[in-house]
């Protein structure tokens, strides 16, 4: 049986079949590794499953499992949870043409635009539709459902419209957006570690790395500029756990009772290798868990032990974190 020949025909009434074999990979490669694996004998076998992998693949949908799906779709609304926020402020005049802010907030936001992009091709049919703009509410009240925690992150009356008029604020929350996303990142990267879903976790890493660098830069801005030796660090500090005031948890099942950005999630105590999120003030890693000061002869700080690892955060936590800037909560992050 000539394998190849095969796929030659197929190509030339689905120009796309190359892509349904591995639509996120190198096709080639993979299809010579399969050659290789499969004995002559087997091949009438194999072949019926590598096309079924192949076209359920994209039938419909993403043809991925629920929770990678689900994971996916979590980040896909934190990524436009930030789009929107950063798209408003730039319409706004809290960021002055030819500032440093601007030029930052600039980069970030195309590199969400691109995160954006990536989350929805993997997704295909599956992806939440864009709630756009008006999906979301930077003054915290869900649409005058509460009062404003950000009263200048949106119009007065129609909070879910409107631009910014307080560059302190928008950087504080911008610096808990990006925080938070950074833990969802590593929170959800074990439900990504399938065996068909190998490249979805390496693509969920290298966002991953490129929002902890925008989490640098943001910090950089609200101390006033890179070697300003004001507060924050360029880095979560243990101190901002109990320094920022938590959130309201919007009756998330399964997340704590308050929530944060720096605050322990749901669990936050356990024993490896169950999960569990303590918050970023934890000095205990590994498995069997060792306190990291322990680890210096002279005994390292407290402070310096928390620096060193951060910590992933659970889906629930996130999800009630989110829903206090959605502006239907019932729409958003479920």
């Amino acid at each position: 049986m000539d394998l190849f020949q095969i796929i030659d025909d197929i190509a030339k009434v689905d120009p796309e079949v190359y892509d349904r074999f591995d639509s996120r990979r190198a096709a080639f490669r993979n299809f010579l590794g399969f050659g290789k694996k499969v004995t002559a004998a087997a091949l009438p076998l194999a072949l019926p499953a590598l096309f079924n992998k192949a076209y359920g693949q994209t039938t419909g949908g993403s043809g991925l499992p629920q929770i990678v799906r689900d994971t996916l779709n979590l980040a896909l609304q934190l990524e436009y949870l930030e789009k929107y926020f950063y798209q408003t402020a730039l319409a706004s005049s809290i960021l002055p043409a030819g500032s440093e802010q601007r030029g930052a907030i600039e980069i970030i936001l195309n590199d969400e635009n691109l995160h954006i992009k990536t989350l929805t091709s993997v997704l295909k049919s599956d992806a939440i539709p864009d709630p756009g703009r008006s999906g979301f509410d930077y003054t915290g009240s869900q649409t005058n459902r509460r009062a404003k925690l950000f009263p200048s992150l949106g119009d007065a009356t129609t909070p879910n419209t409107g631009n910014f008029t307080n560059l302190a604020e928008f950087l504080m929350v911008a610096q808990q957006f990006v925080d938070t996303g950074v833990r969802a990142y590593k929170g959800g990267a074990p439900n990504l570690n399938t065996p068909t879903t190998k490249d979805i976790l390496e693509a969920a890493l290298n966002i991953h790395s490129v929002e902890a660098r925008h989490s640098s830069r943001i910090r950089s801005l609200v101390r006033g500029g890179i070697a300003s030796t004001s507060l924050p660090k360029s880095w979560i500090a243990p101190a901002e756990t109990p320094a920022t005031p938590p959130l309201p948890n919007n009756g998330v099942a399964g997340a704590p009772a308050a929530v944060g950005p720096y605050n322990a999630g749901a669990p936050a105590t356990g024993t490896a290798p169950a999960s569990y999120f303590p918050a970023e003030s934890n000095a205990s890693q590994g498995n069997p868990a060792v306190n990291v000061q322990t680890l210096v002869p002279t005994g390292g700080s407290a402070t310096a032990g928390a620096e060193a690892f951060d910590e992933p955060l659970d889906a629930a936590t996130v999800k009630a974190i989110a829903k206090n800037f959605a502006a239907n909560p019932t729409a958003l992050f479920n």
